[in-house]
């Protein structure tokens, strides 16, 4: 019988979120300086009556928390969120990092979708248009809206930024956003079409020569040809257009050295920078020899293409992708680059082993063409080799190419599928959460004749109490009038401790 009562006496009741769960108190010791490990019968969430603690936690994370007291290997619940599970360990005292290797894959996934949210947090993928109280604090007069004194300029610039900055945040912006495009379109169109022969004007010269009659002959020479009138025109508009339009962005911009170091910006005014300064060499060096070789640097107009990246996620998403995958594509670069020396290399001194007149691979560099042309499986045909053990180089090159390749694909493929699948499901989130707030348990009254103590129910931690000694209840216990108080840094569960009454009875505070 001794036995028996002994043994009663080392368990331990613990009602979590509805669900009891019973081991030894030896169990719980395992784990020292652990919430568990310092139950007593003075804390607040105890119930006498029912033999019980009480916590109003996830019960599902628990049976895992109980687990590893009783074996020592911590694993992770699949049917719980991962930061879920991190703050159930924080209240139990427990290291996340505890988690047993094979559940650490499983437990981390929450990590990366985390970071991959505050990357596409960063990129600005929101198609909402913004509140006034947003707006205000973005441009930093937020003490002056609350107030209402705006001024008429603190009213009409976070408007003029949302038409030419955020293409969906009205209609209007978005017909912008379309008249911006199009002059984009026009202005990489006109630049590629003005090079084809048939849209150029030949520049014809009148030269007299004499003849071997003595005679005075003429005839007319075509020296170049120049790019017809009317594209010149086109550039103007369109260059006037993006003048206005990044001179207008630079004003009302919120913060004008973000503005200034943001790529996009720092190509948007270089090209439009280039072809000014390419107008004033046609006007003023144009005499010069060489001349036209300063229209190469015309070409930064090209990279105008980049400013659709403000009317498409897709794009965002795609530039974003190559970021990620830098580790990637860097090694596939070393891989290659690898290769195309070892195979130059070989294929060089294969084709002199045997006797070959039509030797193509008449040095390494030359060699490293081919290499790269066959690594890449593009295969010009200007370069082959012609004997059977260059010909042997050639299939391993070409094999090798293709597995070097194909490797860090599905890697940049998958990364591109990570962020495109958490921007649709983040577009599809409501914008308007409902807010959770703490809402504390309401206070009994005070009993008669209690003149000492704290008159509580706990803290949100702790749970509701049941039989004679609930809320307002009287019971057969007597209120203890000299407490003490224990708090705990962690949370509010070690509360409140009770003493021991002048009769002998222990009492417990409510």
């Amino acid at each position: 019988m001794n036995l028996i009562n002994m043994d009663s006496e080392n368990r331990v009741v613990l009602n979590v979120g509805g669900i009891r769960h019973e081991t030894y108190k030896a169990t719980l010791k395992k784990i020292p300086a652990t919430r568990l490990s310092r139950l007593t019968e003075a804390l607040a969430n105890y119930d006498p009556i029912l033999n019980e603690y009480f916590f109003d936690r996830h019960p599902g994370v628990f049976a895992q928390v109980l687990n590893y007291y009783r074996t020592g290997k911590l694993h992770y619940p699949t049917d719980v969120c991962g930061p879920l599970f991190e703050e159930e360990l924080e209240f139990w005292g427990l290291d996340s990092n505890q988690v047993e290797p094979c559940c650490w894959m499983t437990y981390t996934q929450h990590r990366d979708t985390q970071e991959t949210l505050a990357v596409l947090d960063r990129l600005d993928l929101d198609t909402e248009k913004p509140s006034e109280e947003e707006l205000a604090r973005k441009f930093g007069f937020e003490e002056d809206y609350y107030k209402g004194t705006l001024s008429w300029w603190q009213e009409m610039k976070p408007r003029i930024w949302s038409l030419f900055d955020e293409p969906y945040s009205s209609n209007a912006a978005k017909t912008i956003g379309v008249v911006s495009v199009f002059f984009i379109c026009v202005s990489i169109l006109s630049f590629c079409l003005k090079t084809h022969p048939d849209m150029r004007v030949p520049y014809l010269v009148n030269t007299s020569v004499n003849t071997a009659n003595g005679n005075m002959a003429w005839y007319i020479d075509k020296p170049q040809t120049n790019a017809h009138i009317a594209f010149f025109y086109i550039e103007c508009v369109c260059n006037a257009w993006f003048t206005f339009e990044i001179l207008v962005r630079f004003i009302s911009s919120p913060n004008k050295c973000e503005f200034i170091k943001s790529s996009v910006n720092i190509i948007d005014y270089i090209a439009t920078l280039s072809f000014y300064i390419d107008l004033v060499l046609q006007t003023f060096a144009s005499h010069l020899e060489n001349a036209d070789i300063l229209e190469f640097f015309s070409i930064i107009r090209i990279m105008r293409l980049f400013k659709l990246t403000r009317h498409s996620s897709g794009l965002k998403i795609l530039i974003q992708t190559f970021r990620a995958s830098a580790k990637e594509l860097t090694l596939l670069v070393f891989f290659l680059v690898l290769g195309i020396v070892i195979f130059a290399s070989l294929v060089y001194y294969a084709e002199r082993i045997q006797p070959n007149p039509h030797n193509d691979f008449n040095s390494i560099p030359l060699g490293l063409w081919w290499a790269l042309v066959t690594m890449t499986t593009v295969g010009y045909g200007d370069m082959v080799p012609k004997t059977y053990i260059g010909m042997f180089v050639g299939a391993l090159c070409a094999l090798a190419g293709v597995l070097t390749i194909a490797l860090p694909v599905p890697v940049i493929v998958s990364n591109f599928a990570m962020y495109y699948s958490h921007t649709q499901a983040r577009a599809k989130l409501p914008k308007k959460r409902r807010r959770v707030l703490p809402v504390e348990q309401p206070r009994p009254p005070r009993l008669p004749g209690q003149t000492g103590g704290v008159s509580g129910c706990g803290t949100p931690g702790s749970g509701p109490h049941s039989g004679p000694m609930g809320s307002g209840g009287t019971g057969p216990r007597r209120m203890n009038n000299k407490t003490k108080d224990l708090v705990s840094p962690k949370s509010d569960e070690y509360s409140t401790m009770i003493g021991k009454p002048k009769d002998g009875k222990m009492g417990r505070l409510l």
